[in-house]
C-alpha cells in the first residue's frame, strides 16, 4: 500500500501511528475480544479511554480546572445554534467578528436567537485580512462576542487574541486547535470540530467556563445544553464512541511529538517554507495580508487560471492530494495541520516549482 500526501481541509490526515494502532486494535482491543467499536460506553473499558482522552487534551492545552471538557456531536455547525442558546443567559445581543464564511455561517444562525451586532467585518477586502484591535466596535450590552481565530476556506488567521474586557469570548478553533499554544483562560468558551487536528469526523469538543453552564434559552433540546453534557461526562446519550477513541489517540501521538510547544515548531517552519516558495514564484500568489496568513491552511492561486485543471491532475497524479481550493473562492489550497509532515509540504513545494518551469 501506497500513502499518498494529503492536503484535504477536512476531514483532513491522521497521523499515520495512529491509524495503523487503530488498525492492529479494530477487532480486538487489548485482548478483551472485540472491538472498542462494539464495546458500551458504559463500560469501565471505555469509560477509561473517555477520561484519559479529556486528560491528554487538557495537558495539551493546560485547561484551568474550571473549565469542562465536552466531547460533543453535531459538529461545529450545531455550535453555530448552542453557542447563543446556552451563552445569552438572559441577554438579547451578542457581538460577532466576521473575518470569513464560517463566520458568516455563524452569525447567520445567531441571528435566530439573538439581535447580532458585526463589531467588525473584513468582507469588504474579500477576507485577505483580519480587523485590528483598535477597529472592533464592541457593544456595551453584548452577552458574548464571538470570533473564528483561523478561516478554512480563506487562510486567514488573527494574529492576535481580542480583547474584549469583562465580555465572555468564545472562540470557534476549529482548522487551528493544537496547532500551537493558545491561553485557554482567556475564552469563555472554545469549540472546535474534530475533522482537522482532533481526530475524524464525528466529535466536537467544546471547552466552556463552568460559570457558564445553565440558564439556557426557553426551548433548548436537552442534547444542546452544555450543562447535561458535563453532569453526564459527555454520555447524556451513547457518544460516537470511534471517533473518541481515535481523538484519545491522537493526542497521544501529539504529545510524543513535544506536545502543542513541539508541534508548533513544525507548523511554523511547514508554513514559514511554503509561503516563502509562493511569494518567490512569479507563478503563484496568496492574497492574504501577511501578519493574518494561516499555519494550517494555504491557499494560492495560479499566474494563469486557466492552468488550474492542468494543475490538479498534474498534482493528484504526482501523489498529491486534495489541492483545490473550495468551491466559494476557487483556486488552490494546500492544508497543512499537524498530521501533514514537513517531507508532504516539501513534496509540494518541488511539484510547484516543477509545474511553474513547464507552464510559466
Amino acid at each position: 500500500m501506497t500513502r499518498l500526501y494529503n492536503f484535504c481541509a477536512g476531514p483532513a490526515a491522521l497521523p499515520l501511528p495512529v491509524l495503523e494502532q487503530a488498525r492492529d486494535e479494530i477487532t480486538d482491543w487489548h485482548g478483551k475480544g472485540l472491538s472498542i467499536m462494539e464495546m458500551s460506553h458504559r463500560s469501565k473499558e471505555f469509560v477509561a479511554v473517555a477520561a484519559q482522552a479529556e486528560q491528554d487534551l487538557r495537558d495539551l492545552l493546560k485547561i484551568p480546572a474550571n473549565y469542562k471538557v465536552l466531547f460533543m456531536q453535531g459538529g461545529a455547525h450545531s455550535q453555530f445554534s448552542m453557542v447563543p442558546m446556552n451563552l445569552l443567559r438572559g441577554g438579547k445581543k451578542a457581538d460577532y467578528i466576521v473575518t470569513g464564511q464560517w463566520s458568516k455561517k455563524a452569525v447567520g444562525e445567531a441571528k435566530r436567537y439573538a439581535d447580532v451586532h458585526i463589531a467588525a467585518s473584513t468582507e469588504g477586502n474579500n477576507f485577505t485580512s483580519v480587523p485590528a484591535q483598535h477597529e472592533l466596535d464592541l457593544s456595551a450590552d453584548a452577552a458574548y462576542v464571538h470570533y473564528c481565530p483561523n478561516e478554512t476556506i480563506g487562510g486567514v488567521k488573527f494574529d492576535y487574541i481580542p480583547d474584549v474586557g469583562d465580555k465572555v469570548l468564545v472562540a470557534d478553533y476549529s482548522s487551528s486547535i493544537l496547532s500551537e499554544p493558545i491561553d485557554v483562560s482567556k475564552f469563555g468558551l472554545i469549540y472546535a470540530g474534530a475533522q482537522k487536528n482532533i481526530g475524524p469526523a464525528g466529535i466536537c469538543v467544546v471547552i466552556v467556563r463552568e460559570d457558564l453552564l445553565g440558564d439556557t434559552l426557553p426551548g433548548t433540546p436537552t442534547m444542546f445544553d452544555y450543562k447535561v453534557c458535563a453532569d453526564n461526562d459527555s454520555m447524556y446519550n451513547t457518544p460516537p464512541t470511534y471517533s473518541w477513541y481515535l481523538a484519545g489517540l491522537v493526542f497521544q501521538w501529539l504529545k510524543a511529538q513535544g506536545g502543542v510547544e513541539g508541534i508548533a515548531v513544525v507548523n511554523h517552519r511547514k508554513a514559514a517554507k511554503l509561503y516563502d516558495y509562493i511569494d518567490n514564484s512569479g507563478f503563484y500568489a496568496n492574497p492574504v495580508v501577511k501578519n493574518n496568513r494561516s499555519i494550517m491552511n494555504v491557499p494560492f492561486t495560479l499566474q494563469d487560471a486557466a492552468l488550474d485543471k492542468t494543475f490538479l491532475a498534474e498534482s493528484e497524479a504526482a501523489g498529491l492530494l486534495n489541492l483545490a481550493g473550495h468551491r466559494s473562492v476557487g483556486g488552490m489550497r494546500a492544508s497543512i495541520y499537524n498530521a501533514v509532515s514537513e517531507e508532504a509540504v516539501d513534496a509540494l513545494i518541488a511539484f510547484m516549482a516543477d509545474f511553474a518551469k513547464r507552464h510559466g
